[in-house]
């Protein structure tokens, strides 16, 4: 019983943090405006989130697994349109 109550808390877990980036994911993919985002943490955080990642699959933990993947790709695609608009503002200074 335990064990099953520590699995309902993962679970909730996983979700909240993970869905948590869906707002800000979608909201930046619609306007590609990223001015008020910072790079290095976005940076930073990606870095982890694939080794959280990483480590699930190391340990065959699929809620680790399941919720990190999710996560990265939200965050990461946040990074992608920074990288790119930071790209393209070189561009227009040049």
């Amino acid at each position: 019983m335990l064990l099953y109550k520590h699995l309902i808390i993962g679970y909730i877990a996983a979700f909240l943090t993970t869905s948590a980036f869906l707002p800000q994911a979608i909201k930046t993919l619609k306007s590609k405006d990223t001015r008020g985002i910072s790079l290095v943490m976005y940076s930073m955080f990606c870095t982890g989130v694939f080794l959280w990642l990483l480590y699930g699959i190391m340990i065959n933990d699929l809620i680790i697994i399941l919720a990190n993947f999710t996560t990265f790709i939200f965050s990461f695609s946040i990074l992608l349109i920074c990288f790119l608009n930071l790209k393209n503002k070189d561009k227009r200074i040049k």
